[in-house]
């Protein structure tokens, strides 16, 4: 493993009740790098997310965090801990509160909607809490419900919950499903953005998304990696458009 790569997969494989999630899956990626990672259904891409946050244990392998730690090793929390946040496809954000308290809660570590009830935020919470919402191009919506917000502004949200915990590396399944062109093209911008201090893993279907975050593509396919390269090559792959992009 080199010393740069921030997260390693070494031969990882997963069973359940016979079928190989994951079949011997290596991965690297690099600190500061953002990896798109597509592939088709049952490809094994949210069980290589399971495994590396700790919700799934590989029948084999070792997933290395910062050329160290084996997260093969650590419960859910833990891992969390060192620096490893995930957002799932649909966004978790709580609807009764504003965009402002939801942050202010994340921010606090606490999860419970009755902390946002009595917190009360310091300087440094408040300056932290502007920078995420203009991160999230949220700061129109401060004081918006979360009910309220647009599905896209949902997942702009849930991101900045994520970031408020200050991740190394965030894990991002299919930011952009469902939203309008508008909000998909904000999103690769805000990606773009987040990705100028930390790492990221996006898992995604929409491959003109894709091709605008101008990354590294790793495509999946019956949990292994099937070709990796820029889009255009990945495009080009007799093998990738017979199992995938040809359907």
């Amino acid at each position: 493993m080199s010393a740069a790569d921030i997260l390693r997969l070494d031969r990882v494989s997963v069973s359940f009740d016979g079928f190989k999630a994951l079949n011997e899956l290596s991965l690297a990626l690099a600190a500061g790098e953002m990896r798109a990672v597509i592939g088709p259904n049952g490809a094994g891409k949210t069980t290589m997310m399971d495994v590396i946050t700790g919700k799934t244990k590989p029948d084999a392998g070792r997933v290395l965090f910062a050329a160290q730690v084996d997260l093969t090793r650590l419960d859910e929390p833990a891992i969390a801990g060192l620096g490893i946040g995930r957002k799932f496809q649909r966004p978790t954000v709580f609807e009764p509160l504003t965009v402002h308290d939801n942050l202010l809660l994340a921010l606090g570590g606490d999860r419970s909607p009755r902390f946002a009830l009595w917190a009360r935020e310091s300087a440094a919470e408040r300056e932290r809490i502007d920078e995420l919402l203009h991160t999230t191009r949220l700061v129109a919506e401060r004081g918006r419900r979360a009910a309220e917000l647009s599905h896209g502004q949902k997942q702009w949200l849930e991101i900045g919950m994520l970031l408020a915990q200050d991740p190394k590396l965030l894990l991002i399944d299919e930011p952009v499903a469902g939203m309008s062109d508008a909000e998909t093209a904000a999103t690769a911008d805000l990606l773009g953005e987040i990705n100028r201090s930390r790492s990221v893993i996006v898992v995604e279907h929409d491959m003109a998304f894709v091709r605008s975050l101008g990354v590294t593509v790793t495509v999946l396919h019956e949990g292994a990696v099937l070709a990796e390269g820029s889009i255009e090559e990945i495009q080009a792959d007799p093998r990738v458009v017979e199992v995938y992009l040809g359907r």
